[in-house]
Parts: structure tokens; C-alpha cells; sequence
């Protein structure tokens, strides 16, 4: 029984219910008087304030539209109502416009979109003749315009689904056009790109497969086929994902958007909304639930009670240059199944413990391959393959060589000195010894049996193999050189959370360690050659912990070839009283490699 005052731990479908009531709460005094704006602070996002605000005002619904969908309470809705009336009014000052090709307000849509689907009694019915024309008009017109080519083409599906609940007609071809493109974006295994890129993140859940399973549980009755094969793709894509969370219910941080924050485990309330067993119900209600309670235990909200920019803190350095203060409500997409009935066997069947699952899964469709280590309370993310180039710090956020749920990882906060650039997890290289160039756009990706390889490019005269080789806890990773010119080389382990005093630490050649209360954290130079550095990185750069250190191996080499081995340790456990741990032999990972590099690498 939950003490009176605690805050709501979902633990059952009443404490869902009340978190979403919680999260939404303090919105209610930040309306605006004709109540279709949300201000939650100043909009610093590439779009405009009529954009933002409709961002803030509409992403709750993703929460309290499932919420009243099956029965849950609600005392603000006529806030929500008087929104839709005075946002979809031309002659209202808060209109929120038309929407546009590419517009942010074609994302909001869908929110809307749902609602009209699971709860018009909340948000259409009350309305009244010339208010529902309005909405109706409003949301037609978005079905006329184009949207990005990726997963924003299943906004318009979303209000095409709402329309047709409340009995708007409109024409059904465009969204049938956008469905077969959206369905060729499928890469077999259930897995999804978003679009024509190399990214394989959290839009694969919770985009691609979360409206795709909306859309196959609202519309399977007329389009049996393809709900069908949405499902199945769910249903093969969720025995991977599974490998995504650690046993406490955390997330490996990678990739963009991630102030979305528990959107990461939407998935699995879907999965639950399209009736698609994937794994046993028991099985996917507690991944939902224990990702939930591990993000109630962060501070990511601040002291009136809104969700903050950033991921396990306020974080401005982490956002993209689309996140405004309403962003961080795609988090509502998690109580999708809050629609589901009670008796659902996702609400009646206890909540089961994570499964016993093998220690390294290689997901070659991402490019990935996730460790399990300390009997799955920490994972950790091999990644060779993912880039992008428009996303804020796109470098760090897709193409280091690890992420783990214990650890995160850092964005750079310039590129001047290892402080600045925070180069965890990464190889920097430099020509002076004080701009640095990581890892940014890795090709020629290989990933199979915990072996991942790529090559990159940090200018047109250096080239760069990388191998990961998966050997939990521990990884190993070689690097090829080959360089007309000389270089210096930083190479990081992962981010130590440095507000808890060491235990110990110890840099010197071939070897940097660190242990604290945080975790401890060992990188070893298999060849003994470079120095090892505690490089304390600047404040705000780690997704996790806001003051870090970060054990690094630092080199010199001129220009030819050069190969570099070293293996890699974080463990979420300090061992202070214990020996330093040992690395994993060469001789266990040699053999992987092409060619005879291990003569050279045995120093």
C-alpha cells in the first residue's frame, strides 16, 4: 500500500493512472486565456511560439486520452476542449494557423488525432456545431500537406483514424499512399529505418511500431493485411528491443530526442493496445513498468512539477533544435495502455521479472551489440554503424563505441582540449593537439557475433578501422591507423559520475582506473604504450550525471600506420577493497581480427 503523499509508482494500472493525472497537473495554471496555448517558458526551438505552444498543449493528450479511453478521471478536460475551440478558430487570437508542409504542427496533430479515435466523448462530443467544423477543417487541411519522409507520415494516418471516428469524411488516398511508403521503410527482423537514414534509435519504438499499432488496433477491421503485418513486425522487433533494458527498468541512452525521456519504453504499452503478445504479458507490462518507476526515481522535474529539458537532469546542452519546454510530454506516450481494459491479461497477469536472456545480443539490422553485464543490471551498447549529421552533437549521440544504462554517455561542450569535447567512449584524434575530431560518420559497417567493424575519416588523408569486439563485462577495441600526417589520440572509457569522492584511482602507462560509490571504471592499453589521463569533463556534458570524470588513454604517433588495442570496463558495483580487475587476454581476441596484428599489438 502507497503512503499517503508518496508519489504514484506504476505499479498497477490505478498508479498509472494517477501518474498521469500528477504529470499533468502542474500544466493546468500555465493556460492561456482562451486556454489553446501551454507556456512553460521561453521557446528556444527552430519553430514559432504558436508552434510551441501547441506542442505544450497537445502532447498531454498522448497520456489523458488512453486515460479516459478506459474509464480513468479527469477533472480538467473542459481546459482541453476550449483549446481545441479557440487553437482551430481562424478568428480567435489564438489560433494556432494553418498547418504547413514539414510544420511542427503537423507532429501535433496525431495527439489529437488519437483522441478523436479512443475518447471523443472528452474532446468532440461536447463541442458544439461550429466549434466541431473548425477542428474538422483544421484537420483536414493537414492531410493535405507534406510531411517529413519518415515516421511523420503516420500523423496524417493518426487524424485520418480520428476523423473517421467522429464520422468526418475525407479522401482516403493520400493516407493509404503514405501507409505503403511508411511499410517500405520495413528492413526485415522487425526492424525499421526512420526514414532513408542510417538511423536505427528510439523512432523505431516509439514511432514506427507505436503508430503502427494504434493504427492496426483502430483499423485492422478494414485493412486486415496490413495491421497483420504490423503486428508481426512488433512481435519479431520486441525480442530484440527487450535487450535495450537493463534489469532496474533502465534504458541504454542513445541517439536524438532523448529529453522524451519514457517514451523510450512506450513500446510495450502498445504492444498491450494492438492485443500483440510478443512475450508473455506478465514479461511486457514489466518492462513498462520498471522503466517507469527507474524514471520517477531521476530528477526531471523541477519544483512546480513540469518535466524539465534534458534526460536524467535538466540538460539544455542535450536538446535538439527542436525541443521546446512542451517537448519532453512525448513521455505521455507511455500510458497508451491506460485504453486497455482492466481485465486485460497486460493488467491481470502479475508483473514478471526481467528474463534470464544471453549475455550478448548482436542486432546487425542497427548496426549493435548490447552486453549484459553484472547479471543484467547494467547494459552496455557496441554501436559501429549509426550516424547523423543533423542532429545536435549527432557525433556523440550515434557514433561512439559505447552507451551503457550505468554510464550514458557525453556531448561535447566545444572541441577545444579533451575537457571541452568530453570524449567518452570515443576515439578523438588532433593535428595540433588542441581541435579534436571523434568518431562522426562511421561506414562500411559489419556487425555479427559480438564483432562490430566500421572506417571513418577524420580528414581525407587519415583513415580509420575500428574494431568492437564484445567481451562482457568487458570490450575490446583496435584501431588501424593509417595517416599522412601526425596525430595525437585521445581515447575514452565511459563517464564516472565524480561528485562521490574516489575510492581510489590511478593513471600511469597503459592504464587509467577509477572507483567510486558511482561504479568503477578501467581502460588498459593492450600494448602499454599510451598514457593514462583522468580527464575531468566539463559540467553538463554527460546525459547522466552532471560532473564526470573520464579515464582516457592519451597518445602521440607520426605519420604511416599504427594499430591501437585497449579493453574497456564499467561496472555499476565499486570494488575498493578488491585487486584492479584484469583485462581480457589478447589471445581471446586476435584470432577475430583480419591479417596478423597481433605480433605488433603484443608490444
Amino acid at each position: 500500500m502507497r503512503k499517503k503523499g508518496t508519489p504514484a509508482v506504476p505499479y498497477d494500472r490505478e498508479d498509472m493512472s494517477r501518474l498521469v493525472r500528477e504529470l499533468t497537473d502542474p500544466l493546468v495554471p500555465r493556460f492561456s486565456p482562451g486556454r489553446a496555448r501551454l507556456r512553460l517558458g521561453t521557446n528556444a526551438a527552430l519553430y514559432p511560439d504558436e508552434a510551441a505552444e501547441l506542442e505544450a498543449f497537445a502532447r498531454p493528450l498522448w497520456g489523458l486520452a488512453p486515460l479516459a479511453a478506459g474509464g480513468g478521471t479527469f477533472e480538467h478536460w473542459e481546459l482541453w476542449r476550449r483549446g481545441l475551440a479557440s487553437g482551430t478558430d481562424p478568428r480567435h487570437e489564438e489560433f494556432w494557423g494553418s498547418v504547413r508542409d514539414v510544420d511542427q504542427r503537423l507532429v501535433e496533430t496525431a495527439a489529437i488525432g488519437l483522441a478523436l479515435a479512443v475518447a471523443p466523448e472528452a474532446v468532440w462530443d461536447p463541442l458544439s456545431g461550429r466549434e466541431r467544423d473548425n477542428l474538422a477543417a483544421w484537420l483536414r487541411h493537414a492531410l493535405t500537406v507534406e510531411p517529413a519522409d519518415n515516421n511523420w507520415h503516420f500523423f496524417p494516418v493518426l487524424v485520418g483514424l480520428g476523423l473517421d471516428r467522429v464520422g468526418v469524411g475525407f479522401d482516403p488516398a493520400p493516407n493509404a499512399a503514405r501507409l505503403e511508403r511508411l511499410e517500405s521503410f520495413a528492413l526485415g527482423g522487425g526492424w525499421y529505418s526512420d526514414g532513408p537514414t542510417a538511423q536505427r534509435d528510439y523512432y523505431v519504438p516509439f514511432a514506427m511500431h507505436y503508430y503502427g499499432l494504434i493504427y492496426a488496433a483502430l483499423a485492422g477491421g478494414r485493412d486486415a493485411g496490413r495491421a497483420e503485418r504490423l503486428r508481426e513486425r512488433a512481435a519479431a522487433f520486441a525480442l530484440d528491443f527487450q535487450h535495450w533494458f537493463a534489469s532496474d527498468g533502465a534504458a541504454v541512452p542513445f541517439g536524438r530526442s532523448l529529453t522524451y525521456r519514457f517514451a523510450q519504453g512506450a513500446f510495450w504499452g502498445a504492444l498491450a493496445f494492438a492485443d500483440v503478445e510478443a512475450l508473455p504479458w506478465g514479461t511486457v507490462r514489466g518492462h513498462l513498468t520498471r522503466h517507469l518507476r527507474w524514471w520517477l526515481a531521476r530528477p526531471i522535474r523541477d519544483s512546480a512539477g513540469l518535466l524539465t529539458l534534458g534526460y536524467g537532469y535538466a540538460q539544455p546542452m542535450l536538446t535538439e533544435q527542436y525541443n521546446a519546454p512542451g517537448s519532453p510530454y512525448w513521455a505521455m506516450k507511455a500510458f497508451l495502455p491506460l485504453a486497455v481494459p482492466a481485465g486485460h491479461p497486460f493488467w491481470a497477469e502479475p508483473e514478471r521479472a526481467m528474463p534470464e536472456l544471453p549475455p550478448v545480443s548482436t542486432q546487425p539490422e542497427a548496426g549493435v551489440a548490447l552486453m549484459r553485464c553484472e547479471e543484467g543490471r547494467q547494459v552496455v551498447m557496441l554501436s559501429a554503424r549509426q550516424h547523423n549529421t543533423w542532429a545536435r552533437h549527432g557525433a556523440a549521440k550515434y557514433a561512439k563505441f559505447a552507451y551503457s544504462t550505468r554510464f550514458g554517455f557525453s556531448v561535447p561542450s566545444g572541441s577545444q582540449g579533451l575537457e571541452q569535447g568530453a570524449f567518452d567512449s570515443t576515439l578523438a584524434v588532433s593535428d595540433d593537439g588542441t581541435h579534436w575530431r571523434p568518431c562522426e560518420v562511421p561506414r562500411d559497417s559489419t556487425a555479427h557475433d559480438g564483432l562490430l567493424h566500421s572506417r571513418w575519416t577524420p580528414w581525407p588523408d587519415v583513415e580509420i578501422e575500428t574494431w568492437l569486439i564484445a567481451r562482457p563485462p568487458w570490450h575490446v577495441r583496435v584501431h588501424r591507423i593509417r595517416s599522412e600526417r601526425g596525430l595525437h589520440s585521445a581515447e575514452g572509457a565511459f563517464a564516472v559520475n565524480r561528485d562521490a569522492p574516489a575510492h581510489r584511482s590511478a593513471e600511469g602507462p597503459g592504464h587509467a582506473r577509477f572507483d567510486s560509490p558511482s561504479g568503477l571504471c578501467v581502460i588498459e592499453d593492450l600494448r602499454g604504450t599510451r598514457a593514462g589521463r583522468l580527464v575531468q569533463a566539463l559540467p553538463g556534458t554527460n546525459v547522466l550525471a552532471p560532473r564526470t570524470v573520464i579515464p582516457t588513454l592519451a597518445g602521440e604517433h607520426g605519420p604511416g600506420e599504427h594499430w591501437l588495442a585497449c579493453a574497456v570496463l564499467g561496472l555499476a558495483e565499486s570494488r575498493p577493497d578488491a585487486e584492479w580487475p584484469e583485462p581480457p587476454g589478447w589471445e581471446t581476441v586476435s584470432g577475430l581480427l583480419p591479417g596478423d596484428p597481433a605480433t605488433g599489438l603484443r608490444g
